[in-house]
């Protein structure tokens, strides 16, 4: 068992590696560009270039998926020559504040910037505050007689500054999107990459997708987890009830109870429950507002409906495949030998059905967790609800090139790791299986 675990561990490993490849490439290759997202639709193509520069799109696709996974802080400190660190601070009671510094001998840390044609450092001080120094003897010259500059600037980016070259940068400020002079050439976007919990800066939040990520997949996991409460044991006890009872009314019933709740659509059982309990009775809100962190916990009834919308489809659907499993078994040799020899209905039924017409179900089960956190979606579009599917949907209309890759690994890491707690179950519901 230990073996068949580490080999499964491995197989993960490898396919997160190649799903990560994959994702990377088709965010690539999609429709929709970045820059004029976040600059507006009457962009002119040297402000798209410029963006483009500063978000570090115009660098090798190779190059930037490394740094996606593993960062870049690491190829950007030997161009400046000083090893690099980042900072956190508390703006007001919740906004967090990350900024890359530059670590020179002394422990000081520093940032740099040009300004009329002069460099600058930023120096950093004990209350977070700059002071700032000429810094005009740190320019080089390279092999071609080009006079550069490897530094950090304000925006969290290794950057090179040439001197007399006259790069325009593009910067949104409280007035809209100002020009500004002096801008470096080459621009290598920091970050400690998603191996070290760090996915990037989401360009739609203009926040690091980790913070604004977590609580997302907190709310999904919630609202999954009460659906699969609510769906899991409702429809395995409904299989069991109709695979018992084969061809009787109580089996017709609830199959085509189960045939009418899975061939529904989500939105379509969302928008008929919201005009029965929200519009009609008025007893449950028809929306997910979200006014605080806790407004579950203020507000739980909110909750009911997108539960219920969720749990009807997977009720059909697992209801389905269980009353299948229970009436094969039912119909095997080894029940009918148990009920020749002598056992009770019930004990045959606790002892031989039960446990081995549980296989398919729960195969079934373990995908559809992966479903419960990231395909729940449309429910969550329905009703307003800030899951993981509805963050992971707005990502990709908007472009959103972080946000999108690390949602979909964190699916992607749900399924295989599903897999395998599903693989070690079969283990321990049927000890004829084993594995080496």
């Amino acid at each position: 068992m230990a073996r068949y675990i580490v080999r499964r561990l491995m197989t993960m490993l490898l396919t997160m590696v190649l799903v990560s490849m994959l994702v990377f490439a088709i965010v690539e290759i999609a429709p929709g560009n970045v820059a004029r997202n976040i600059l507006g639709a009457y962009a002119t193509p040297e402000q798209e270039l410029s963006m483009s520069k500063q978000l570090g799109l115009t660098r090798p696709v190779v190059i930037r998926y490394i740094s996606w996974l593993f960062g870049s802080d690491w190829q950007a400190s030997p161009e400046i020559g000083l090893p690099l660190t980042e900072t956190v601070s508390q703006q007001g009671l919740v906004k967090k504040s990350q900024q890359w510094w530059a670590v020179e001998p002394g422990g000081a840390l520093v940032q740099w910037k040009v300004d009329g044609g002069k460099l600058y450092k930023l120096i950093r001080q004990p209350d977070g505050s700059t002071q700032t120094v000429p810094d005009d003897n740190a320019w080089k010259v390279d092999a071609a007689g080009e006079t550069y500059f490897w530094g950090l600037d304000s925006g969290n980016r290794a950057a090179k500054w040439v001197k007399g070259a006259g790069g325009i940068e593009f910067q949104l400020n409280y007035s809209g999107w100002v020009q500004k002079t002096d801008a470096p050439t080459e621009y290598i976007p920091l970050n400690k990459g998603l191996i070290r919990g760090e996915a990037g800066v989401s360009l739609r939040y203009k926040a690091p997708v980790s913070d604004v990520i977590g609580r997302r997949i907190l709310n999904s996991i919630i609202l999954a987890t009460l659906a699969m409460l609510v769906s899991i044991p409702t429809a395995v006890v409904l299989g069991l009830i109709a695979g018992l009872n084969e061809g009787k009314l109580i089996d017709r019933v609830i199959s085509i109870g189960g045939l009418i709740t899975a061939g529904s659509p989500d939105f379509a059982t969302g928008i008929l429950l919201i005009m029965i309990f929200a519009i009609w009775l008025k007893v449950l809100p028809g929306a997910a507002v979200f006014l605080s962190e806790n407004a579950i916990l203020k507000n739980p009834s909110m909750l009911v409906l997108p539960v219920l919308t969720a749990s009807l489809v997977e009720i059909g659907y697992v209801l389905r495949i269980t009353r299948s499993s229970v009436v094969e078994v039912m119909n095997s040799a080894y029940v009918r030998t148990a009920i020749l020899k002598g056992l009770t209905y019930r004990q045959v039924v606790l002892r031989h059905v039960l446990r081995n017409a549980m296989m398919a179900p729960i195969t079934v089960i373990m995908l559809h967790i992966n479903w419960f956190i990231g395909g729940l979606v449309v429910v969550e579009s329905v009703f307003g609800f800030p899951g993981l599917g509805n963050f992971i949907l707005n990502a990709a209309l908007y472009k959103d090139v972080y946000s999108i890759e690390a949602g979909a690994m964190i699916l992607i890491l749900l399924a295989v790791g599903t897999q395998l707690i599903a693989d070690l179950v079969y283990s321990l519901i049927n000890p004829r299986i084993r594995y080496s």
